[in-house]
């Protein structure tokens, strides 16, 4: 594979074609190179080859996706086999999730893989781009090439780990701008995943010892955020406490260079953060090890941040008592603002605990219709039951509820801003109590100091 941004037109297979793996695919494929899709959902498969995109978070997909079908050089099939078969190139960005126990399930990138290696060719270059567990590809997934192609992967194919770095509605201008991180099982892998990233894009490349030490560098980022998070929140539970502006102090800090601070609130969601913490512990070779010192504070983060969903409805009833038999209207499904997806959304962890205090529970989202709603369990407002809602609590901070009419909420008297993104002063236009995790500006009775309403000790 030559070492230049001029080598020869390449087939590149990418092996899941959802919200990175269409985008990953378009990038490729304005360099010249041809690219199939790979895809198990025949729908997907269908929208594409029709040259119509099914992801609408990027702008740009909506004229490229039909402009590179046209021009030959994008097209997509439910065959990974046979993709992979024509393929000098394979780009995997399948999903690995964890379930209800948090243990990691390798199954769709093991069904994946053993397709690949099925269709795996000598001198092919196969790529991971999914977030996986230490050890990943380097042993679980090399094994399964191996044995389904026939092949060496120190030897007859290239086997590497870059993992992907993007965000959903941004992911083109992410791919210019963040390094990309690469590593390969062998030299020789290395030398051609950093070969062709560099042919591909314009970002620095950052080569790794290994596919492992790759693997670990997506973990590091991603769990970073987590811990972080999980720190903010408790510096807003000590400012609630006695009776401080977190937001305000932390700003303050963070004009010091070397603090970066993150924004408390109530939940963290997604595919990533909330997630890949537990790829951390999910290395069985770790078992001896994994008691409670081991990996201690990612550990004790996700408790924290899972747990400001109580914390969050014990805030409300700081101020206005019970909440049981009052109608609360939840705002936002989404696991963030402006982005149509409920992967690990703390909407549920939320809708949970209010639930649980007895309260009659209402949502809203202005990206998902009432049907979709239901469907993932929740009970939508109608225009009659605007005038039963006591308490509001954003949860997602989509850009729509900046303009709302809170005004409509004519029962309603508290506003618990859960993302710091709504207009205080329209709030309490509207005769609402405004408040926000950390704002230390609990009711109290004079001459009192300010009421804990609990940590997230409790859960811990």
């Amino acid at each position: 594979m030559p070492h230049t941004k001029g080598m020869q037109p390449l087939t590149i297979a990418v092996i899941g074609f959802g919200k990175i793996g269409l985008p990953l695919a378009v990038q490729y494929a304005r360099q010249g190179h041809t690219v199939i899709g790979c895809d198990i959902n025949a729908q997907v498969v269908a929208s594409i080859n029709a040259g119509s995109s099914h992801v609408h978070e990027e702008a740009e997909l909506e004229t490229e996706v039909p402009r590179l079908v046209r021009a030959g050089l994008l097209s997509a099939t439910t065959e990974t086999t046979e993709a992979v078969r024509k393929a000098n190139v394979v780009i995997v960005i399948v999903p690995v999730y964890v379930n209800a126990q948090h243990e990691v399930d390798f199954s769709t990138i093991d069904a994946a893989t053993a397709a690949i290696g099925a269709g795996l060719q000598p001198d092919t270059l196969v790529v991971y781009e999914t977030t996986l567990p230490v050890g990943t590809t380097s042993k679980r997934l090399r094994s399964i090439l191996e044995n389904a192609s026939q092949l060496n992967a120190s030897r007859d194919f290239f086997l590497a780990y870059s993992p992907e770095r993007v965000s959903s509605g941004t992911i083109f201008r992410d791919l210019r701008t963040y390094p990309k991180v690469v590593g390969g099982i062998d030299e020789r892998s290395t030398a051609h995943v950093e070969a062709f990233y560099r042919s591909v894009l314009e970002a620095n490349i950052l080569t790794m010892a290994s596919t492992d030490e790759a693997e670990f560098v997506k973990l590091i980022e991603t769990t970073y955020r987590d811990v972080n998070i999980a720190l903010a929140n408790e510096y807003a539970q000590y400012a609630d406490m006695h009776g401080l502006n977190v937001a305000t102090a932390i700003a303050a800090a963070n004009t010091q260079p070397y603090s970066h601070i993150h924004t408390p609130g109530v939940g963290v969601g997604g595919h990533c953060i909330p997630v890949y913490p537990y790829f951390l512990f999910a290395n069985p070779e770790d078992k001896e090890q994994q008691d409670e010192q081991y990996l201690s504070l990612p550990r004790r983060s996700r408790v924290i941040n899972d747990a400001m969903a109580v914390y969050a409805v014990k805030r409300i009833e700081a101020e206005l008592g019970p909440l049981a038999r009052r109608s609360v209207l939840m705002l936002g499904v989404a696991y963030r603002g402006d982005v149509k997806e409920t992967a690990f959304t703390s909407a549920k962890l939320l809708h949970e605990a209010l639930l649980q205090h007895g309260a009659w529970v209402y949502v809203h989202d202005p990206l998902f219709s009432d049907d979709e709603l239901r469907r993932l369990g929740y009970t939508p407002i109608s225009q009659e039951r605007e005038s039963e809602v006591e308490v509001i609590l954003l949860q997602s901070g989509h850009q729509y509820y900046s303009t709302l009419d809170f005004g409509r909420f004519i029962q309603c008297t508290l506003v618990l801003d859960g993302r710091n993104a709504l207009k205080r002063e329209a709030i309490e236009a509207h005769g609402m109590r405004y408040i926000t995790i950390g704002d230390g500006d609990i009711e109290r009775t004079a001459g009192k100091k300010p009421v804990a309403v609990g940590t997230t000790r409790e859960a811990l």
